[in-house]
């Protein structure tokens, strides 16, 4: 896998997921060894998704280096939930990588997400 094959991918599972309404906002660049996505995305509830990742080419695997995930509901005013890898709860299982649970001060141990891994999940959670 390349950059390049990456970001198509994760376009590809996001233009194909039956909870995906609308993509907009697209923000996207790639080098030989790395790449970024930044997107906006409609649920099919109506609900908001704004979805972001840095990720590397190490040892011809795609490594996500950095990632935020954030869910909420139509107006943009209530979380859902947000997936990070920011450094702030050292205490957490899995540091850094955690999730605010319709909070920013509810917040569990996370695991590495791709877009691709969240939207699964997201299929999942919505029952599709």
């Amino acid at each position: 896998m390349n950059p390049q094959s990456h970001i198509e991918e994760t376009l590809f599972k996001l233009s194909t997921s039956p909870i995906i309404k609308q993509i907009t906002n697209m923000k996207k660049y790639q080098g030989n060894s790395y790449g970024y996505m930044r997107m906006r995305l409609t649920l099919i509830n109506g609900d908001f998704l704004e979805i972001a990742e840095y990720f590397v080419l190490q040892n011809d695997r795609i490594d996500i280096c950095r990632y935020r995930y954030q869910w909420m509901d139509a107006t943009q005013q209530i979380l859902n939930k947000r997936w990070d890898d920011t450094k702030h709860f050292p205490h957490l299982q899995n540091f850094p990588h955690h999730v605010h649970v319709r909070s920013e001060t509810q917040v569990v141990s996370g695991q590495k997400l791709s877009i691709i891994e969240l939207i699964d999940l997201l299929e999942q959670e919505l029952n599709t």
